[in-house]
């Protein structure tokens, strides 16, 4: 009995963390969000925000982090939609994030809590919200521990 509950405790301790390290980009992703979003930026997967905060984000797009990315209106829904059907819905991540930013939330936070504020200067990142330049496989929404690379410089 207590190695049946020692295993389903480990189990589940693996898949919520591997949940955490994986969010995948869901496959039905507009062609409008990589054309319009990831243009300037990483595709963030959706489920790094909740609903409300890509509501947030999505409505403000003409004052977007210091860039005016406003898009058509059909363009602006589309992608919209899907980024709210495709929200986060765990409650780990579910806050509505500070300023509209992935980085401050706190689960963000928690997660980076050992950078140094210097290495986020670092020219090969420039900020907290280039995920790419640290998780080698940010663009396929995994964020694996195990897959990270900080770049010296």
């Amino acid at each position: 009995m207590k190695k049946s509950i020692f295993i389903a405790a480990s189990l589940l301790l693996v898949s919520s963390s591997t949940f955490a390290a994986k969010m995948a980009m869901p496959a039905d992703a507009p062609a409008s969000y990589e054309a319009e979003c990831a243009s300037c930026h990483m595709a963030y997967p959706p489920a790094l925000l909740n609903e409300q905060s890509w509501k947030n984000v999505m409505s403000g797009l003409s004052k977007h982090f210091g860039t005016d990315a406003s898009a058509d209106a059909k363009t602006q829904t589309e992608i919209t939609s899907w980024l709210v059907k495709n929200a986060a819905t765990r409650q780990k991540y579910s806050e509505t994030a500070p300023e509209n930013r992935i980085t401050k939330t706190s689960w963000f936070i928690r997660k980076h809590d050992e950078v140094r504020a210097d290495v986020w200067r670092r020219a090969s990142i420039k900020s907290p919200a280039n995920c790419g330049a640290c998780h080698i496989d940010a663009a396929k929404g995994i964020f694996s521990e195990n897959n990270i690379k900080i770049p010296a410089k």
